[in-house]
């Protein structure tokens, strides 16, 4: 792995070199995806124009929603398997897009040489740092029974009292993204997840931030803000974080 920058290429006047087997660059974060079928919005993990810089995909053949809903312990050797390649072609980190490889946070960063950030949810100990002692983090999932407490726990969050969760999986428009049916009313969807969040944090009104845990949600999450009127975390705001670490570039500015 090797870290570099330059913004005046033409005058780098030093050896430079690429690691064997590598044929690609550029790209910092590399992101391990599903197997799945449906429209991926501007906002979704899986949507290269939802970043301002480049990213790498691998996808992950023939794996299913049921499979990441319920930690099926196979899926562990194929992110492995990707994560190394995606690090071999220049991944400065690894992502996962979906909230529940989160079920194999600590064994794939054991096993990979760059740093490892499978899930949305790693970013719930530091949000709830952030809020008062009273005050929770809400998290909006794609399915409410499948956020169990040993997928909280891979991702630091051991003490549930400081989250309270609310699942989509009864939301019926975005039904169609869990099943994998091809197509969704993107207005509808956005409509539910809205309604979905108003209600949520009524009934929970110790709600001092919202974190979707869903790839799928991101799109949304303007949407969620304006329901809601909370701070709005979710996979982008993770990546764009890890992206600002892999990537320091120099400052410019009146002294």
């Amino acid at each position: 792995m090797a870290y570099g920058f330059t913004n005046e290429p033409e005058r780098l006047n030093v050896q430079t070199q690429m690691l064997q087997g590598q044929a690609i660059a550029g790209s910092a974060i590399g992101i391990v995806v599903l197997d799945l079928w449906y429209p991926y919005m501007p906002g979704n993990v899986a949507n290269a124009s939802t970043f301002n810089f480049p990213v790498t995909y691998r996808i992950l053949r023939g794996t299913t929603i049921p499979q990441i809903l319920s930690a099926d312990p196979s899926l562990k050797d194929m992110i492995i398997e990707e994560g190394k390649e995606l690090q071999r072609q220049g991944a400065r980190a690894l992502i996962g897009a979906c909230g529940y490889f989160g079920n194999y946070q600590k064994d794939v960063a054991a096993a990979l040489d760059i740093p490892v950030f499978l899930s949305s949810l790693l970013q719930v100990p530091i949000i709830k740092r952030g809020l008062k002692p009273q005050e929770k983090v809400g998290i909006i999932c794609a399915s409410a029974s499948s956020l169990t407490p040993k997928v909280l726990s891979q991702n630091g969050v051991d003490n549930l009292s400081d989250v309270v969760i609310v699942g989509a999986q009864d939301l019926s428009e975005f039904r169609n993204i869990l099943d994998c049916v091809g197509h969704f009313d993107n207005y509808k969807v956005e409509q539910q997840l809205a309604g979905l969040a108003r209600e949520f944090v009524t009934r929970n009104p110790d709600i001092g931030a919202i974190l979707l845990e869903c790839s799928d949600m991101p799109p949304y999450a303007w949407a969620i803000q304006n329901a809601v009127r909370l701070p709005v975390f979710d996979f982008i705001t993770l990546i764009n974080w890890v992206q600002s670490a892999a990537v320091r570039r120099p400052f410019a500015g009146f002294v």
